[in-house]
């Protein structure tokens, strides 16, 4: 009564707000038992064992107009001391392609060995991930962080490890919200240094480097090796058409080498069109000029309607994180109609590639993955200001009518204003003006959610029944399904990815149940929980996911679960021991690809069983 709870003997009352307290009290206990444990066995621990540089990109392969600034940064860096350096620029300048460069230097490599890390923060830095991948990617065991303050903690007791060797700590796309963390890890280690890199200038720190767009004699000659007007010789362009083009990119390396790429062997018509196209053109937001010549360039893809909807579903995947070719494969098979190995899908992306529109990586080489149409290794990178144009042209129509659909819930804002972009931004406000009325009756095709831990999962204010496809980004170790979900019955192909470093918890999964067009299931750093009945479903693609819930201690057996599954991928599923009791009884299953996962030794003895199996 009245929130207090009263004890018989003394007859005193406890509120509530004293269990809170006396809980949260006990909390700080068991953490700070924790961490006293954990420093101790940390200090017993040797040094760190670096596996190389951690986080690096690609050596860029041909870059100009950078050697004033990189020569200046590089000069900084191999001074004795610790320091932070700051560069600055536009977005689309080049802050990450210079940074990069200078991590692939030999004398930089010569002074700081092993120990470099680069670490993207963008507008949303996910740093407990970040330290825990740096923890694995040292050797220890990963802690499970109470705070950010206790990840940044943490960090500093990893970095002195290395201490007695120069180290260099690489910030990428710091935004001014950041600068407080960034202070923060300027740990007191000799010979430590800090490069950042950010689109404005950081008031706490003096800047060390200002990128400028290039003049125009280099622009020119980063047009034409793009364009690769050089091998292309015998098909003349007039030389004042290709000045006309260059001067429209404002010296922008980026806008360079889209525009370059892309009229790479066209006819000469096309180029006069792109030419009056950008004369023409006017800011698409005061302070995104780059945006006004990169919009221009979908233009050329207008030949081709499904390559340029594939270019704006990259967007619907969070910001500088590689987007897994192998769901862009499930999401495109069932939205455009595209065949089931992957191959017309790697096309797309191979030519948005050639176009300098994403950039697609394969970190790890292994035959089988041509051979056999295995795309789990293959990702994509989606430069932020192209992700910018690409939700650009997905809001362009009324929110009711629009194909694709974002929603970022972030702390205390759904539908997400958390350090977004401007144009995210602005799609959150007109949805959340919408939805505070009456629900939203949406038409969007493909519907992408971003959460973290500090917003509930209630949708009940939008009805996306007509969704196809439905993207997840978790940040979280729990997710409660919403039971608004069970609505969503034309949904076909569902993927959700946990971007932290330890599994999430999917909870209320039974109500899939209920989604009887569902075809296609992708979980990704997922403890996968028990399933239920999905007669319809044809693939489920298990990565990185913790297994044993789902198939050593589930109720119903995979057979009764999946009775008309086609194809079933584990890849990197640690805690797999031995294939689910039942998989031999799914007569129409013809794919079945289990790799990387080191536990399991053997196959089932009925194996054979399997008889449309055409893939092992």
């Amino acid at each position: 009564r009245n929130d207090s709870y009263v004890a018989d003997d003394d007859k005193e009352s406890i509120t509530v707000k004293d269990v809170k307290e006396t809980l949260y009290k006990v909390r700080e206990i068991l953490v700070l038992l924790s961490n006293e444990n954990f420093e101790q066995k940390f200090n017993e621990a040797g040094p760190p064992i670096f596996k190389g540089p951690f986080g690096v990109p690609e050596n860029p392969k041909f870059i100009v107009g950078l050697d004033i600034p990189f020569s200046k940064l590089k000069m900084e860096l191999l001074r004795d001391g610790s320091s932070t350096l700051v560069l600055t620029g536009l977005g689309g300048l080049g802050k990450t392609t210079l940074a990069t460069k200078i991590c692939w230097d030999e004398h930089v490599k010569g002074k700081f060995k092993e120990n470099i890390i680069f670490v993207t923060f963008s507008k949303t830095p996910m740093l407990k991930t970040i330290v825990e991948r740096l923890f694995e990617h040292c050797g220890y065991p990963v802690p499970q962080f109470q705070s950010e303050e206790d990840a940044v903690n943490r960090l500093g007791l990893l970095l002195k490890k290395v201490e007695g060797g120069p180290l260099l700590l690489v910030l990428d796309d710091v935004w001014t919200s950041s600068e407080t963390l960034v202070e923060k890890l300027q740990f007191r280690i000799s010979d430590f240094k800090i490069l950042v890199t950010s689109r404005v200038a950081l008031p706490r720190f003096s800047t060390t480097c200002i990128l400028k767009p290039l003049v125009h004699e280099d622009a020119v000659i980063l047009f034409k090796h793009y364009a690769q007007m050089e091998k292309n010789s015998s098909d003349f362009i007039d030389e004042d058409l290709v000045e006309k083009v260059v001067t429209s990119c404002k010296g922008l390396p980026l806008a360079i080498k889209v525009i370059a790429t892309s009229l790479r062997n066209r006819p000469y018509d096309l180029w006069r069109k792109i030419v009056k196209e950008l004369s023409q053109g006017h800011s698409i937001l005061d302070s995104a000029k780059l945006l006004t010549c990169l919009q221009k360039i979908l233009d050329v893809l207008e030949d081709n309607p499904i390559i340029k909807e594939c270019f704006m579903d990259l967007v619907l995947f969070p910001e500088d994180h590689r987007i897994p070719v192998a769901a862009l494969i499930d999401m495109w098979t069932e939205s455009y109609d595209l065949d089931d190995n992957g191959i017309e899908a790697m096309e797309i992306l191979n030519k948005l590639g050639s176009m300098n529109l994403a950039n697609v990586l394969i970190p790890r080489k292994s035959a089988s993955d041509t051979d056999n149409y295995n795309y789990n290794n293959h990702f994509v990178v989606l430069h932020d200001l192209l992700r910018d144009l690409g939700i650009y042209q997905s809001t362009k129509e009324p929110i009711e009518l629009r194909k694709r659909l974002i929603f970022d819930m972030n702390e205390n804002k759904c539908f997400g204003e958390k350090k977004q972009g401007l144009m995210p931004r602005i799609l959150s406000k007109l949805l959340t003006l919408c939805v505070k009325q009456n629900p939203l009756q949406l038409a969007t095709r493909i519907l992408s959610v971003s959460t973290d831990e500090t917003c509930a999962s209630d949708w009940s204010q939008m009805q996306p029944d007509q969704a196809e496809v439905l993207i997840l980004n978790l940040h979280t170790k729990q997710y409660l399904f919403p039971d608004s979900m069970e609505k969503m019955i034309m949904l076909k192909v569902l993927i959700i990815t946990n971007y932290g470093f330890h599994p999430s918890e999917l909870n209320n999964f039974v109500l899939l149940d209920s989604l009887h067009n569902l075809k296609r299931i992708r979980l990704e750093r997922i403890s996968v929980p028990s399933f239920g009945t999905l007669k319809n479903l044809k693939k489920l693609s298990l990565y990185m996911c913790t297994t044993r819930m789902a198939f050593e201690n589930g109720s119903i057996l995979i057979s009764d679960a999946f009775p008309n599954l086609e194809e079933l991928n584990i890849d990197y599923c640690k805690d797999l021991v031995v294939l689910p009791t039942g998989i031999c009884d799914i007569t129409p299953l013809k794919k079945l690809s289990v790799t990387n996962c080191h536990k399991l030794s053997s196959l089932p003895q009925d194996i054979g069983k399997l008889e449309n199996l055409e893939l092992l």
